[in-house]
């Protein structure tokens, strides 16, 4: 997968990454990372059905952490301490689209 910044090591999550979801009610669905809480929790949002603020708070056990990290969202929290709803939702379908593209290379 590409990354657009620099890559987190195993284990490490940042602000801005993209993770998929594997427990819980939004099981498969696609989110972005907009708070590390500590080393075992993290608030995650999607802009459309879980917005910013109604963030989910998250085991990261719980999360399969992709490697890659929306350089808009992490420039926005850098810069102004918050991000939009329709920053993440940009985020995620830019992200979605370049993996459907590349899935349609491999075919």
């Amino acid at each position: 997968m590409n990354d657009s910044g620099p890559s987190p090591g195993i284990g490490q999550i940042a602000i801005g990454q993209i993770v998929q979801v594997k427990k819980g009610r939004d099981e498969g669905s696609y989110a972005v990372v907009i708070e590390v809480q500590n080393d075992r929790y993290v608030l995650i949002a999607d802009g459309d059905k879980r917005k910013i603020d109604r963030a989910k708070k998250k085991n990261i056990n719980h999360l399969e952490l992709l490697n890659y990290i929306a350089p808009e969202i992490r420039m926005s929290v850098e810069e102004t301490g918050r991000v939009t709803n329709g920053k993440l939702r940009y985020a995620l379908s830019g992200f979605l689209e370049q993996q459907l593209d590349l899935l349609k290379e491999g075919e």
